[in-house]
């Protein structure tokens, strides 16, 4: 029942600072918006930074899960990196808490979004060397220095989330996503 109710909680909460932002959003706002008392709230998290990491970390969570769905059962290591990007990107869009913690200098200052950064970074990092790896023992990617190969895709997607997000159709995303992957695998030359 307690464990009910705090996620319920937590869903709402999501939604406050999805609508006002972090800086903005009061415990007040949480606890009206939840049809519960303010001292209900903090019976469940001690300030509004808890419950925003609690918010963050199912995102990150919920992200983590649909890409994990995007490429299981993708045998083609290129089709595979598609998957693992258009999912990663789409999931972006529909979870703003948690790019605005990963990206947001302001909220940099709480200690847990580093940790949430780095951990993030981490198995991005590790996702995409596995799908170069594979992708090499197959024989369809050239043999190619994992690391680097696999912090430049890391690099190059997180340099197109802005732009990306400009756009209003997930259509635009894949189509988008789709043109980076073909100068990646083909190259730019005639």
């Amino acid at each position: 029942m307690k464990e009910n109710i705090k996620e319920q909680l937590v869903k709402v909460a999501q939604e406050v600072f999805k609508q006002y932002g972090f800086k903005k959003s009061t415990m007040d706002e949480i606890a009206h918006a939840a049809y519960k008392g303010k001292s209900s709230l903090y019976y469940y998290f001690k300030s509004k930074e808890e419950i925003f990491r609690a918010v963050v970390e199912l995102e990150a969570s919920d992200l983590r899960s649909q890409i994990l769905q995007a490429v299981e059962g993708v045998d083609d290591p290129k089709e595979k990196l598609r998957q693992y990007i258009i999912a990663r990107m789409r999931g972006f869009r529909n979870m703003s808490n948690f790019y605005v913690a990963i990206k947001d200098d302001f909220l940099s200052n709480l200690d847990f979004i580093e940790i949430i950064r780095e951990k993030y970074d981490d198995e991005e990092l590790q996702i995409v060397s596995n799908i170069i790896e594979e992708g090499i023992e197959k024989r369809i990617f050239k043999e190619l220095d994992v690391e680097l190969t696999s912090r430049a895709l890391t690099v190059i997607m997180k340099g197109l989330e802005i732009p990306l997000f400009i756009t209003k159709e997930l259509k635009d995303i894949e189509t988008n996503v789709n043109n980076v992957l073909d100068i990646l695998f083909t190259g730019i030359n005639r």
